[in-house]
């Protein structure tokens, strides 16, 4: 086996999607410092902030390995040293019924910042390990947080909270664990848990699995798709084909809208799932499932100007949005779309799923979570003077946490992808990417930025840009912030080799691109979103240069009042206010211009102010707001409706 992924299965995939992820393909990707390393950073202090004691207690408590009563006892009455001051509360809280969610996702990063930190890979060995030693109290299959009788609640119909996504984020964590970081015991502990489903749901019949499937049942379906192919085993098969979702499943594939008002976040897990059996069983229904959901979520239903799809935590009818701008896109969701785009993109190479990818980053992971502090937003209010409401670190602990944690874990993953012809550049994320034999030889392939003749989200001082403003002829800046965006790739392989350097073209780009291979210009031919560059690489440098600038988008359903983005990223306008901009929206430059363009020794991304408008507002991008009021979307006239609204002028 390789990567979690046997012989038959690589066989299944390979001859149906065009695309493996850089594991996949046998490398490594490690992002370096700029914008990504940043929030990865972030989101690494937070990880390593949560102590193995405080994620366990629940786990522990089930199998009966820990308690609490206040004092050691009625005669000694000294304080127990572990009190409640130290405890998780909010969603973690001993009380509460989704307690212990939180370590599956704990597990699912930490076996991806593991890689880069041996303190993070050995603390999530050690869990592992406890709760092996948890499943052995509970009398060797059992392994949750919570109790069975959750579940026994949940086939008599009375009200338990979401017992299966609880189970889901344990089993998923322990299988990346497996997959990921190689930790066999974690395979171990999922597979005899297993073993408990399978009995379980072996005595419903198919109208009561139907029923309890009705709940939510977190991404249940992806765990036994990805435990076949682990072990092959026909109990996990069983559990695949049971855990199917007629109900669902069949009114999507016959076109009918079975999302509109309905939890966006529960559906997407079992989608997900369906993506993962199509993967493992080569079963075309499966797949035509993903499809038919992406066409009605996506497509017909048409995403915020940030790419994200819901409100409220469930899907806004198609091509209305203007109603519902208070609590858009659940964080989990945007991440989970994200993944879903991943998978998509993988078996068809299409670029508009890397679009949606990126338009989803930096307007949905990036934009919720505080780019000071790492916590997350579990909404992303888009309303006149809205605020971002930030979680904290051990008082809340929504599922958003727990998906925090692997999004800035897993960002990398998504950069580049590998086919037998060569590589393509999905994400231009400051990265470094070695594959030990690839194409004949070791490749690797560097991603950077230059922020001197470009602009990017999120820049911050560094030593070689401090050094730029000190030396005065060897390095020229541009005289005002450039309208593009300048990626640098260099490419080394110890064998030369001939492949393909496949570049993607954003969406957002806003003229010709400009490619250089070792300061020579190259021809540039775009087709369908990529720029292929064929040739025998040992060692070259890349500089492609994309134009970007403003542009508008509308509200579906309002046409007359739209938000503003630079290149891929949303502007917020610093105001509490729903002013009226007047201006043309195929020229935002009418109503905007430049802001605080420089800071020091980088050009700021995405500050404008207003011009010529009754009011004057402040622009940032929407990813740097922090506890300031905003306001995303603005009615917009032309300068000639604001004539008329004057009336005419006094004789």
């Amino acid at each position: 086996m390789l990567n979690g992924i046997d012989d038959q299965e690589r066989s299944h995939l390979s001859a149906a999607r065009p695309l493996r992820t850089v594991v996949g393909s046998g490398g490594q990707t490690t992002l370096t410092d700029g914008p990504a390393k940043d929030r990865w950073r972030l989101n690494a202090r937070y990880l390593r902030s949560l102590g193995a004691d405080g994620l366990l207690r629940p786990y522990r408590a089930e199998a009966g390995l820990w308690s609490y009563s206040g004092s050691w006892g009625t005669t000694v009455g000294a304080a127990v040293t572990d009190g409640p001051e130290d405890w998780h509360w909010g969603w973690e809280s001993i009380t509460c019924e989704l307690r212990g969610h939180i370590l599956g996702h704990w597990l699912a990063a930490a076996a991806r910042i593991g890689r880069q930190d041996p303190e993070v890979a050995a603390r999530a060995s050690m869990i592992v390990a406890e709760l092996a030693a948890c499943q052995r109290a509970n009398g060797g299959r059992w392994a949750a947080s919570i109790p069975p009788a959750y579940f026994e609640r949940l086939v008599a119909g009375k009200p338990v909270w979401a017992p299966q996504y609880v189970v889901h984020k344990t089993l998923m964590g322990l299988l990346d664990q497996y997959r990921i970081a190689g930790n066999a015991e974690a395979l171990s502990v999922a597979s005899a848990f297993a073993e408990w489903f399978h009995d379980w749901s072996g005595q419903l019949s198919r109208e009561q699995l139907d029923d309890v499937l009705d709940q939510e049942t977190g991404g249940m379906l992806e765990v036994w798709a990805d435990l076949l192919a682990f072990t092959g085993d026909q109990r996990a098969a069983d559990l695949v084909d049971r855990y199917d979702r007629p109900r669902f499943f069949e009114p999507l594939l016959a076109g009918v809208d079975v999302l509109t008002n309905k939890h966006a976040n529960t559906q997407i897990a079992e989608i997900l799932g369906a993506a993962r059996a199509w993967e493992v069983t080569g079963v075309q229904r499966w797949r035509d499932i993903v499809e038919a959901f992406w066409d009605a979520a996506v497509e017909a239903r048409g995403t915020y100007c940030t790419g994200g799809s819901s409100c409220g935590e469930v899907w806004q009818p198609p091509g209305e949005q203007s109603a519902r701008l208070h609590a858009v896109q659940e964080h989990c969701l945007v991440y989970n779309m994200m993944r879903l785009a991943d998978v998509l993109f993988r078996w068809t190479g299409d670029h508009r799923y890397a679009d949606y990818w990126e338009r989803n980053l930096v307007n949905g992971i990036w934009a919720q979570q505080h780019p000071d502090t790492g916590m997350p937003a579990y909404f992303l209010p888009l309303a006149a003077g809205s605020r971002k409401q930030w979680g904290r670190p051990t008082e809340d602990f929504w599922c958003c946490h727990g998906t925090l944690l692997q999004a800035h874990a897993s960002i990398d993953e998504a950069a580049l992808y590998v086919d037998g012809a060569g590589i393509s550049i999905s994400q231009y994320l400051n990265s470094v990417t070695t594959w030990p034999d690839l194409f004949g030889g070791r490749v690797q392939l560097s991603i950077g930025a230059d922020p001197e003749e470009g602009v990017v989200l999120g820049q911050r001082q560094t030593f070689h840009g401090a050094a730029g403003i000190q030396e005065l002829l060897s390095r020229p800046l541009p005289p005002r912030r450039p309208n593009q965006r300048v990626y640098v790739l260099d490419v080394h392989c110890d064998r030369p080799s001939r492949f393909e350097i496949r570049l993607r073209v954003p969406s957002w780009v806003a003229g010709a691109p400009m490619l250089e291979i070792d300061g020579k210009s190259a021809t540039v031919t775009v087709d369908n979103g990529w720029i292929v560059a064929s040739q025998v690489w040992s060692s070259q440098h890349i500089r492609l240069t994309v134009p970007s600038g403003l542009s508008t988008l509308p509200l579906p359903d309002q046409p007359g009042t739209v938000a503003v983005l630079d290149g891929p990223v949303v502007l917020a306008g610093l105001t509490s206010q729903e002013s009226i901009l007047y201006g043309e929206p195929d020229e935002p430059t009418s109503f905007l211009t430049a802001d605080q363009e420089r800071h020091h020794s980088w050009w700021r991304t995405g500050t404008y102010r207003t011009v010529g408008q009754p009011t004057g507002i402040r622009f940032v991008p929407l990813a740097e707001v922090r506890d300031e009021p905003y306001t995303v979307y603005f009615p917009l006239q032309s300068p000639a409706q604001r004539s008329s609204d004057r009336g005419p002028a006094a004789g």
